[in-house]
């Protein structure tokens, strides 16, 4: 009888400090992309190929961090929500996004209307339907504009969840959540074969190898390596791999000339990330623990909902207002001024307000079980 491995002593389940500093590095990536590459030059004075040409060549790779950000989250998430409800997941996952985005979109909007730039409409983007259609986290399903233009990808992270929430309603065990990954690989290739754009929104088909790869980790992870789990991971970044001329194209037709970049170098970035959370997990790495890792960790987050909607217009208000620092300053200003808001977000608002709202989501999923007391009869 085929036996299911068993999970890997506590020590091993101790916080991977590596995986949090990777998340930094793919926001610090997106945030060199916005910054140096897909923007106008006027940003900061000279061009960006003036006075970083190095930097802002490599830049041109930076958005690949939101594909670094969906490969760890394949590995974390599996791992947060391994033995739980669908409804502990849904609550843990709110409790955790939610807060800090709020945040975000409340600043975002507070700057719009204090501080509007001169390309932007301001009666329409704060409208009371925008704002309220922003705050779902879900603008563009409901056919708004995003406030929060790095937005789009909590929309396919929170698709991510919903995949994650009905495999929950099965439980998770090693086989089926290596049947899942299976059956979503396979319903890629038959989204790409037949060009459906109702399974390709289904199943995420560009972004399907990055999740299941990082399953395929935290599989390795928590129950130690094997053949089969050698060839999930190798399945899914062929076809990850093979799906990523398609992001190629996409950028170069929404940034234009200053975008194009090589399917080569950015399959070797993307493969040295992979390379890099393995060591991270199941390699020599996961033995750091370097406290300064998980507090950059815990920036990630906030610093990467911030960094765009904020940072520019930032840097735009200093490039008119401070003309006697260099472009180097000012964009050393803007993202140290970005990382020292993060921060600010994630000790006032993210964490006390996370806190409270998973308590008494908490409760609210106690309601009603088993375990629950009766309410009292109300006195007549």
């Amino acid at each position: 009888m085929l036996q299911a491995p068993t999970s890997p002593p506590a020590r091993q389940q101790a916080r991977l400090a590596v995986v949090d500093g990777m998340r930094l590095i793919a926001a610090l990536a997106v945030a060199g992309f916005h910054y140096l590459s897909a923007i106008s030059p006027a940003l900061w004075g000279p061009s960006p190929k003036e006075f970083a040409y190095t930097l802002h060549h490599a830049s041109m790779y930076g958005w690949l961090g939101v594909e670094a950000f969906f490969l760890i989250s394949g590995f974390v998430i599996c791992m947060s929500c391994w033995g739980r409800t669908p409804g502990q997941f849904a609550a843990s996952r709110i409790s955790r996004l939610y807060p800090a985005y709020w945040c975000a979109v409340a600043l975002i909007v507070a700057r719009i209307a204090l501080i509007p730039l001169q390309t932007e409409d301001v009666s329409s983007l704060i409208h009371p339907r925008v704002v309220l259609a922003n705050l779902t986290m879900f603008p563009a399903a409901l056919h708004a504009g995003l406030l929060d233009g790095v937005a789009w990808t909590l929309a396919v992270e929170a698709h991510f969840y919903v995949l994650m929430a009905l495999l929950l309603v099965f439980g998770t065990t090693y086989h089926r959540v290596m049947g899942f990954c299976v059956v979503w690989l396979t319903a890629g290739i038959i989204t790409s074969e037949t060009n459906n754009k109702f399974l390709d929104d289904l199943v995420l088909s560009q972004y399907a190898g990055l999740f299941v790869a990082g399953i395929a980790v935290y599989l390795m992870y928590r129950f130690g390596q094997n053949l089969m789990l050698w060839t999930l991971l190798g399945f899914a970044w062929c076809y990850e791999l093979s799906v990523l001329p398609a992001r190629l194209a996409g950028h170069s037709r929404e940034w234009g000339s200053a975008v194009l970049c090589s399917w080569t170098v950015a399959s070797a970035l993307l493969t040295a990330f992979l390379a890099l959370l393995l060591l991270a997990t199941i390699g020599p790495l996961a033995r750091v623990r370097w406290r300064w890792l998980m507090t950059a960790g815990a920036l990630t987050y906030p610093f990467y909902l911030i960094h765009q909607s904020l940072g520019l217009p930032m840097a735009a208000e200093l490039a008119t207002h401070t003309p006697w620092l260099g472009p180097w300053a000012r964009l050393a200003l803007t993202t140290g001024s970005m990382l020292l808001l993060a921060w600010l977000i994630h000790r006032l608002v993210e964490k006390p307000l996370g806190r409270t709202l998973r308590h008494h989501l908490d409760r609210a999923l106690a309601v009603g079980s088993p375990a629950a007391p009766a309410p009292r009869p109300r006195e007549a």
